[in-house]
């Protein structure tokens, strides 16, 4: 018999379904296509695959601090952000120390929890869907996770609760920006430089296009960058990542940001034909829309037999059941829209 870890006995493999279907919207991923540079950069950097990367990534990490003003040190990446926050928890946590986390939310949280031996905590967002800031520092935990745009909701915390548990938390608190690039304005960067306990971290995933190649950053203190680098260890990044994601920040911000904007036209619309569906999502600033609504698994299933795959929760905290809708280009969303009338029947 091959000996396992009692504490891992009762985790489930986190396999989201992958099975081919025509319109997929259920990963918040950018439907619109890639950047220009990633064809470009693909074709000229096959000959760097034979040798190892550079073990930290340092052409994004310049690259990043010079996009939001910041200094190489401040920066950390990745193999997505997800990468980021597992190798902060690693780096900041015991096993046995509590983790509090906003309910519902990013949902390899807990399970981060789980495998790194921790207690997790989780926080029921308020009935408006801010963070309850009380309520996670009268838990006392080391770290704290926050998310906004939260995912699956798809709503922003308030600058002036996050703010408050900045302040006043024990330990670190991670801030989680993955879909911040469709909510302008409304994101924690400045906070992660201004407060040596605070973390933000970032994705090329969901607007830069790049889910495949996985890169992830995060922003905060040198100190603290310094622990999560140590906790993350060396070459995460292969080098076409790397190159990928720099030649994408330099040369096609713009072009993410048109596609974001895009994207945000494009759920606004959707949101108007869901609500004369008799349907009440939830507002949302980020790419996707989280729709409540009884039985939904049942009603996805029916989507997926017309070949249109959402995704679906059930029982979430202060939600109930509900659908998380993807958006893309409108002939898919109208696709989306034709499969979801019939599944209503």
């Amino acid at each position: 018999m091959i000996p396992r870890r009692a504490s891992y006995r009762d985790i489930p493999l986190y396999a989201p379904s992958n099975r081919p279907c025509r319109v997929d919207l259920s990963d918040n991923t950018n439907l619109f296509g890639v950047p220009p540079a990633v064809e470009r950069v693909l074709a000229t950097t096959v000959s760097r695959v034979p040798r190892y990367p550079r073990g930290y990534a340092p052409d994004l990490r310049r690259a990043l601090a010079a996009s939001i003003g910041a200094a190489p040190d401040e920066i950390t990446t990745g193999c997505g952000s997800d990468d980021v926050i597992d190798s902060a928890l690693r780096a900041f946590l015991e096993p046995g120390d509590t983790l509090a986390y906003q309910d519902p939310t990013f949902v390899m949280v807990p399970l981060f929890a789980k495998v790194n031996g921790l207690e997790g905590v989780p926080v029921p967002l308020k009935p408006d869907f801010d963070v309850d800031a009380d309520a996670l520092l009268g838990t006392g935990a080391k770290v704290i996770y926050l998310c906004s745009p939260n995912n699956p909701t798809g709503t922003a915390l308030s600058r002036a609760a996050v703010e408050r548990v900045a302040e006043d938390a024990p330990g670190i608190v991670i801030i989680d920006e993955a879909y911040a690039d469709f909510a302008p304005g409304k994101d924690f960067l400045d906070l992660a430089r201004r407060r040596a306990n605070v973390l933000v971290t970032r994705t090329f995933s969901k607007a830069f296009g790049l889910a495949g190649l996985r890169v992830g950053w995060g922003v905060g203190s040198p100190e603290l960058v310094a622990e999560v680098e140590k906790a993350r260890g060396p070459y995460k990044l292969t080098s076409v990542a790397e190159a990928v994601a720099v030649s994408v920040l330099n040369g096609d911000a713009h072009w993410v940001r048109a596609r974001a904007e895009e994207a945000v036209a494009c759920r606004e619309r959707l949101r108007g034909e869901l609500v004369s569906l008799g349907l009440t999502p939830l507002p949302s600033e980020a790419n996707f829309l989280m729709v409540p609504l009884p039985g939904a698994l049942a009603v996805a299933e029916r989507m997926r037999e017309r070949d249109v795959n959402v995704r679906a929760f059930q029982a979430l905290t202060g939600v109930g059941d509900a659908l998380r809708i993807g958006v893309g280009p409108w002939p898919l969303m109208e696709t989306a829209l034709a499969a979801l009338r019939e599944a209503l029947r």
